[in-house]
C-alpha cells in the first residue's frame, strides 16, 4: 500500500525547536514521526550536547539517534544578532516553537513568550524546564536523576535495602510526552479558534503527576510506599519467582487471579480460600509468607512449562528479558516493527513509533548530521550565497 506525506496526520505543520538532551527532542521526534517538519536549532561546532553522550552507534550517541530522526538540523550561533534573526525568521513561518534552554535564556535571546505571542498570535510556544518558571528551585539544574530524587520517585524505586533511579530517564520522558500532548491539544484548539498558546511543561510537574498513588497513600493513610524491588507495594503476589532453570515474573491483580493461580496452575485447591491468602489485603499483610509459598510451588517447573501453564490459566506472567532478548523478541519480529534509518555513520535499525495508524505508517526519516540543512534552510529564508558565506565566515552559522 503506497502512501504520501499528505497521509501523515501532521503534514503541513512546522516546528522550530531550540532543544537539547532528552525531554524536548523526544516530543519533537514524535511530531516528526507524525509528519511535522521539525527544524532543530543546534549550536555551531558542538550541536545538541546529547550528540556526545556516547559513541555506541557508528560513532554517534545512542540517545541522539533515538531522539532525532526525521528532523532538519541548522547550526546557528543564537547569541549573535544575525543568528537570532535567522531563528526569528524560522519562527515566523512556524506553527510551533519549543525550547528547553536554561531559565530566562530564551527571554535574554529575544525568544520570550510574550513578544513572540504579540508578533505571532497563532504561534504555539512550548517552554520546557526542570522545575517550572517560578518557585524556589526554578534556577537549579534539573538532570533526570536529580528530578527523580527531588520528587521522591527514588524513594519508591529499588529494593528495601537500596533506593535507585529508574533504568531509563523517566522524568525526561514524562515531560516530553506531556509536551507532545499539549502541542497536539493546542493545534486542535487553534483549528477551532485560530488562537495560539503558551504552554509550560516541567520535568518536576510531569514526574509528580506519575506519583499519584504513592502521594495519596501518604496523604490519606500516612504510609510511605515501601521499595519492594520487582514487587508491587499494593498487590501480592507480584514478583519474580524461581523456576527449575531460571525465574519468571507473576502478577496476580485480583482474587479471581489468585484462585486461578492456586487451582489451575498449581493444583492447590486447599490454598486459594485460606484466610491468610484469600484476599489481596490479607496477601499484602502476609507478603513474605505468600511469596515463600509461591516460590516453593514455582520452582518445580521449568520456565517454559510454567509460562505455558500460567498463560492457559489466564494468570499474568512475563519473561525477565534483558536487552539482547528484547532485540530478538518475536513480538517485534512477527509484527515487522523494525525499519532502517539513515545516519551520518550509516544505516541503523530503528523501531516504529508506538502509535500505529491503520492507513499510514509513521515517518522514519534520517538522523541529521550537525547543520546538515543549514544552507538549504538559509536559502529558503531568502539569504543569498554571498550572505550565507559571510554568515559562515563570522561564525553565525555552521
Amino acid at each position: 500500500m503506497g502512501q504520501s506525506n499528505s497521509d501523515l496526520p501532521l503534514d503541513g505543520i512546522t516546528v522550530v525547536a531550540l532543544e537539547q538532551a532528552v525531554a524536548a527532542p523526544l516530543a519533537t521526534r514524535h511530531l516528526a514521526d507524525m509528519g511535522a517538519r521539525v527544524i532543530k536549532i543546534e549550536r555551531v561546532g558542538e550541536g545538541d550536547f546529547a550528540r556526545h553522550y556516547d559513541d555506541a552507534v557508528y560513532g554517534q550517541a545512542s540517545h541522539f539517534v533515538w531522539l532525532n530522526r526525521s528532523k532538519e538540523s541548522i547550526a546557528v550561533d543564537v547569541k549573535s544578532e544575525s543568528g537570532r534573526r535567522i531563528v526569528l525568521d524560522l519562527i515566523a513561518n512556524a506553527d510551533v516553537f519549543l525550547q528547553n534552554l536554561a531559565p530566562d535564556a530564551a527571554e535574554r535571546l529575544g525568544f520570550g513568550s510574550e513578544p513572540l505571542q504579540a508578533e505571532f498570535p497563532a504561534l504555539i510556544v512550548i517552554n520546557m524546564s526542570g522545575y517550572g518558571s517560578a518557585g524556589p528551585r526554578r534556577e537549579r539544574k534539573a538532570y533526570d536523576m536529580l528530578v527523580q530524587a527531588e520528587t521522591g520517585m527514588i524513594s519508591v524505586t529499588g529494593t528495601p535495602e537500596t533506593a535507585t533511579k529508574t533504568g531509563v530517564p523517566v522524568s525526561d520522558i514524562a515531560a516530553g510526552m506531556y509536551a507532545l500532548t499539549s502541542i497536539l491539544a493546542a493545534l486542535f484548539r487553534r483549528e477551532r479558534t485560530g488562537k495560539g498558546a503558551v504552554v509550560e511543561v516541567s520535568m518536576f510537574d510531569s514526574t509528580v503527576e506519575w506519583l499519584g498513588h504513592p502521594m495519596y497513600m501518604k496523604m490519606y493513610a500516612d504510609k510511605q510506599i515501601p521499595r519492594v524491588g520487582l514487587g508491587h507495594a499494593a498487590i501480592v503476589p507480584y514478583d519474580s519467582f524461581p523456576t527449575s532453570d531460571g525465574a519468571i515474573l507473576i502478577g496476580v491483580q485480583n482474587d479471581r487471579g489468585w484462585k486461578a493461580l492456586m487451582v489451575n496452575v498449581f493444583g492447590r485447591e486447599d490454598l486459594f480460600d485460606h484466610p491468610r491468602y484469600a484476599t489481596n489485603i490479607e496477601r499484602v499483610r502476609n507478603r513474605a509468607e505468600v511469596d515463600e509459598l509461591i516460590a516453593s510451588l514455582s520452582r518445580v517447573y521449568s520456565t517454559a512449562e510454567l509460562d505455558k501453564r500460567l498463560a492457559a490459566a489466564g494468570v499474568p506472567a512475563a519473561a525477565l528479558n534483558d536487552m539482547g532478548e528484547l532485540l530478538k523478541h518475536p513480538q517485534l519480529e512477527e509484527r515487522s516493527r523494525w525499519r532502517s534509518v539513515g545516519t551520518e555513520g550509516g544505516p541503523i535499525d530503528a523501531i516504529l513509533p508506538p502509535m500505529t495508524f491503520s492507513d499510514v505508517e509513521m515517518r522514519m526519516g534520517n538522523v541529521p548530521a550537525l547543520g546538515q540543512q543549514t544552507e538549504a534552510l538559509l536559502t529558503e529564508l531568502g539569504r543569498t550565497e554571498a550572505e550565507i558565506s559571510e554568515l559562515r565566515r563570522n561564525g553565525s552559522v555552521g
